[in-house]
């Protein structure tokens, strides 16, 4: 058996027990990439030779116990908008394809000091832009259950990577769903935290109140896990949150008798794919039979969320990608006749078309013609949007419905019709708007094995809560392993 079909945790057991060396689990993974990579594209940036150095020093400090925890040794893919020391980190973006930091994110300094390995940076919509992974500067990654499809977004690459097992982990970032989305659309599980609980620092940020980093994995212990080790607070980010405990492995129980699952009727109407329908409906009845209590419920508003985000996530992205102008650092024109020609000709030629279409509409609702009548509307909505949340914590625990309405499109549909990518985001931005966390764990496949994924959203700071239930649910399926 390949060490790659093992979770992340399952490693880090046979690390420590001396079964496997950190170097052959490095190796075995790299073996992995240069096969699989010419078909999946999962990656921008590979760092081979660091990363063997790297599990050679990891694995003295295992033996001197300087690390001690579940992951280390196990080697992680990086999501390409996390800044990383002497590593180029590009956004999947023409305009900072030479963009070398000199600083690393807090989330992945937090992996390494929990002795992980970095294998290098996954590929990405272009700024975490997209839902498919089509708008990267570097190629359009690929679903490893079935090539002509999309993995999904932005994280599309994090999570190819870890269904294609070329890794055993990775980290991805969630401004609208990027990570929840592209997980059920490759068949594994990945989870949003409570915003605030990893740290937003060295992220390069799309919209700010908005992005959260989270795990990529195959299971919810692994998910859990990383959690525990990405998690601090963090007083280089303004919005960090200091919380009383960062315990998420003891929530993995198998016991959900009593717990209190909503389901949202209006996640259930139209535009919802039936053997999608089907298969989280059949995933709440296992729930059911472990105990779990289920009731269907009005949640109000949702209607609004895909206009309200779009106008907040762009007014933001307007905002922060206004420092890329080729004067500091990245991508310059190389024609160019004076400093303002200098910045429209860099913009023009290093930014993609969804993130210019994006651009444009931040900088739009942001005008002083229409600031009121879009961006402060769109604040007021989000508001509304967090108290139908609130109210309807009040009476659940979980919240329980599909990550995506539909299974992973063929490659090249959704970009034909931006408007209908956008629409694709509907059962996962409210749980940005709202700063909840959720998770996408799978459920099965649909008539054409492309795998499907049950979503469960907790009330702020109550991850244990959806990872008690995510943990009971997968007790009742295997993980199926792609066949690529």
């Amino acid at each position: 058996m390949s060490l790659l079909s093992l979770t992340a945790v399952e490693l880090g057991k046979k690390i420590k027990a001396s079964e496997v060396s950190v170097e052959e689990a490095t190796k075995e993974a790299f073996d992995a990439i240069h096969q699989k990579e010419k078909l999946i594209n999962s990656f921008v940036t590979i760092e081979e030779d660091k990363a063997l150095a790297r599990a050679r020093e990891v694995q003295k400090g295992i033996e001197n116990g300087t690390y001690k925890g579940p992951l280390a040794g196990v080697p992680v893919a990086i999501k390409d908008n996390m800044c990383t020391e002497g590593t180029r980190t590009t956004c999947s973006s023409k305009i900072l394809s030479n963009f070398i930091p000199t600083f690393t994110s807090e989330a992945v300094v937090n992996l390494e000091k929990a002795g992980a390995v970095i294998l290098g940076k996954t590929n990405m919509d272009e700024f975490a832009m997209g839902s498919t992974t089509e708008t990267s500067a570097f190629g359009v990654t690929k679903n490893p259950w079935n090539t002509e499809h999309v993995p999904g977004g932005s994280s599309g690459g994090s999570c190819a990577a870890v269904a294609a097992e070329e890794c055993f982990y990775a980290l991805g970032s969630d401004t609208g769903g990027s990570i929840r989305q592209p997980s059920s659309f490759c068949g594994v599980t990945g989870m949003k935290p409570t915003y605030g609980t990893v740290s937003r620092y060295g992220l390069i940020a799309y919209g700010s109140s908005l992005d959260q980093i989270g795990p990529v994995a195959k299971d919810v212990t692994d998910c859990a896990t990383i959690l525990e080790a990405i998690a601090s607070h963090d007083p280089k980010d303004s919005t960090s949150v200091k919380r009383e405990a960062y315990d998420f492995t003891s929530a993995l129980t198998d016991d959900v008798k009593g717990l209190k699952a909503g389901i949202p009727k209006s996640y259930f109407g139209e535009g919802l794919d039936a053997g999608v329908k089907e298969a989280v409906m059949n995933a709440a009845k296992e729930l059911e039979k472990k105990g779990a209590v289920l009731e269907e419920f009005d949640l109000n508003l949702v209607d609004y969320a895909i206009p309200a985000y779009y106008v907040i996530a762009c007014a933001e992205a307007s905002s922060n990608l206004a420092r890329f102008d080729g004067v500091k650092y990245g991508y310059r024109t190389e024609e160019y006749d004076g400093l303002h020609q200098m910045y429209k000709k860099t913009r023009s030629e290093g930014f993609g078309a969804e993130v210019k279409r994006r651009i444009m509409l931040g900088s739009f609702v942001l005008s002083s013609g229409y600031y009121d009548a879009y961006y402060l509307k769109a604040l007021r909505t989000k508001a509304l949007i967090k108290n139908e949340f609130d109210k309807a914590f009040e009476k659940y625990d979980v919240i329980l419905g599909p990550a995506a309405p539909t299974t992973a499109p063929k490659l090249g549909n959704s970009l034909s019709d931006p408007l209908k990518m956008y629409l694709g985001d509907i059962y996962t931005i409210s749980v940005n708007l709202a700063g909840l966390p959720g998770i996408s764990v799978p459920c099965g496949m649909d008539k054409n094995g492309l795998p499907i994924g049950l979503q469960l959203i907790g009330n702020c700071f109550e991850e244990r809560k959806i990872l008690r239930a995510a943990n009971a649910y997968e007790q009742t399926r295997e993980y199926r392993h792609c066949p690529i």
